[in-house]
């Protein structure tokens, strides 16, 4: 679709552009337009970051000094 498209066909779709929006608010919706690509990206960054890298990390069970398990019983628990 797009590579039919030759250096004219930018350079009016740009003078039209300009005709909408006007020169004096073009930068200003640059800046917009990047402002929201970087919350995005980060976003996106924050949300694959949050899994865990190693599930098997965490200890299952509680253990003692020695290194065995043992079992938890209701004293054990702590209350909020």
């Amino acid at each position: 679709m797009l590579s039919n498209l030759t250096g004219w066909h930018f350079l009016i779709i740009l003078v039209v552009i300009l005709l909408l929006f006007g020169a004096p608010k073009l930068p200003g919706l640059a800046r917009s337009l990047g402002q929201s690509m970087k919350i995005f990206k980060n976003e996106i960054k924050s949300d694959t970051v949050d899994e865990p890298a190693d599930p098997a990390a965490a200890p299952a069970r509680p253990e003692s000094v020695d290194g065995t398990t043992r079992p938890v019983g209701p004293g054990d628990q702590t209350k909020p």
